[in-house]
């Protein structure tokens, strides 16, 4: 008889049961168990919303529980958790934007909480060197320790991020969305470490979008749904539909939905160049056509939408619209021309976080909303509101919230809703799914099958070689600041796309 896969589970680092918390009537989590075996790595899976910040959250004592609720942290009975027990029981979160020191030096970030106290004291440099060196020999990892952390990749702040928590005698790490910035190789290289710090009996809970990671790295999955726990299933045998059913409660095709564009062309780049950022760049557009434009991050995509849309000027080229050449001095002017852009940067250059969803979901269509005397139209500005926050399933409390309150993909979703209200002839998607989890990104892609059905001119950039392979018409390779090559996703495999691509 086949062994239960919770029952073959090493001893537990963390169990939680009967977890619950509710905020202002709102049930973020509803009787969740939770458990993690010492030196396994598991992962945290579900839709923003979900509640897997919230679990995070009552794990590392930043809220408490409601009444009621169990929880063992290495065997030991806590009634409730504070950060600096959660610290001293050896639980550190390494969140997605990392909380590091840019300006200060690997060996100063790692070695960081050894400088606190209750007094001032003379700091040892060759200490702190010491003790960086050290939790980097536990990962097997070599980095310069004078290097400020501001020049170092993304991937390598990753390893001080994890080397830091190793030196507060971490045993239980969770990482959030630890691969959303990394190419193929430098997720690889990340894995690597959290099988090396699994074997060294350091518990890991994995929490990401990206399904195939999960899979690869965790030997259980935990999915919760709505505040509610699914279920906890062994990653032996499981399959990403399976995965993405199980958050959402619906089954997704993931089949290529490239056709011929039929429409007269809308967007025309020739020869394009900026210095140190992209250089002769030359496609079409065309009217009911999704383009795929996909590559690594540093190949130049996010520069080339900037000029794209009026926030950076091209040193040579030029930019047809319709037939006629365009003079971009400023977004404004993109925006007057019918050019819309959904950035991957939802806090610099998406959203105003102070403000409320409602809002934020508005604020490029003020004008059309507006009714006699130039003042805004409550009932216009409710219609856009619901109709686009439906559309794209925004989980809210309620529009006049302020956007800060939603999680990152809810963001992302508004930020996008405010793009499509302008009914723009050409809409440049920067990533529009990153921090996005499986069942919006569905509804993301649908919506935009939809707008080009209407024969909205899509730019769909991505560096996720699915994301474009599925859901683009055309797609384009671009490295080094140049389109390579060319691919139609139903004459050629998805394997040798994304071979192409990370290579």
């Amino acid at each position: 008889m086949p062994r239960d896969p919770a029952s073959a589970a090493p001893p537990d680092a963390l169990r939680l049961r009967g977890i619950r918390k509710v905020f202002g009537g709102v049930t973020a989590l509803d009787a969740v168990d939770f458990g993690v075996g010492a030196g396994e790595v598991h992962c945290l899976a579900g839709e923003n919303g979900s509640g897997k910040s919230t679990l995070i959250k009552i794990v590392t004592g930043v809220y408490q529980p409601d009444p009621g609720a169990g929880i063992e942290i290495f065997g030991q009975t806590h009634t409730q958790i504070t950060p600096t027990l959660a610290r001293k029981a050896g639980i550190a979160v390494i969140w997605q934007d990392l909380a590091l020191f840019p300006e200060m030096t690997v060996a100063e970030n790692i070695a960081f909480e050894t400088l606190l106290g209750n007094r001032p004291r003379w700091v040892s440099y060759a200490r702190l060197r010491d003790t960086a060196r050290a939790a980097l020999a536990r990962l097997d990892i070599d980095l310069d320790l004078e290097a400020r952390l501001g020049d170092l990749p993304i991937a390598q702040r990753q390893i001080v991020a994890i080397a830091r928590a190793l030196v507060s005698d971490a045993r239980l790490i969770f990482m959030d969305e630890p691969t959303a910035s990394l190419t193929q190789s430098e997720t690889d290289a990340l894995l690597a470490v959290v099988r090396t710090l699994s074997d060294r009996g350091v518990a890991v809970v994995f929490v990401s979008h990206r399904l195939a990671e999960v899979l690869e790295i965790a030997a259980r999955v935990t999915v919760l749904r709505d505040g509610r726990l699914v279920g906890v299933y062994p990653t032996e045998g499981m399959t990403q539909s399976r995965l993405s059913e199980l958050m959402t409660g619906t089954s997704f095709a993931q089949a290529v939905t490239a056709r011929d564009a039929a429409g007269p062309e809308v967007l025309r780049i020739e020869n394009l160049s900026r210095a140190g950022e992209y250089d002769d760049i030359s496609f079409t557009l065309h009217a009911g056509e999704v383009l795929g434009l996909t590559g690594l991050i540093g190949a130049g995509r996010t520069e080339l939408c900037h000029s794209l849309f009026g926030m950076t000027r091209p040193d040579r080229g030029r930019i047809l619209l319709n037939g006629e050449g365009l003079q971009l001095r400023s977004n404004r002017d993109a925006v007057a021309q019918g050019i819309a852009y959904v950035s991957e940067d939802r806090l610099a250059l998406g959203l105003i976080q102070p403000q409320s969803i409602a809002d934020n979901a508005v604020l490029s269509v003020l004008k059309r909303i507006s009714g006699a005397g130039g003042l805004l139209s409550a009932q216009k500005k409710e219609a856009t509101v619901s109709h686009w926050l439906r559309e794209l399933a925004v989980k809210i409390g309620l529009p006049e919230d302020p956007v800060s309150t939603l999680s990152g993909g809810n963001q992302q979703r508004v930020v996008l809703a405010k793009w499509l209200a302008t009914e723009p002839k050409v809409l440049l998607l920067d990533c529009p799914t990153v921090g996005v989890d499986v069942g919006a990104r569905a509804g993301i892609f649908r919506i935009v099958r939809q707008l080009a059905d209407r024969g909205l001119a899509i730019l769909l950039v991505s560096d996720e070689v699915p994301e474009v392979f599925l859901n683009a018409d055309r797609v384009l390779h671009m490295a080094g600041g140049r389109i390579i090559h060319q691919w139609d996703p139903r004459q050629t495999r998805l394997q040798d796309m994304e071979a192409a691509v990370y290579a």
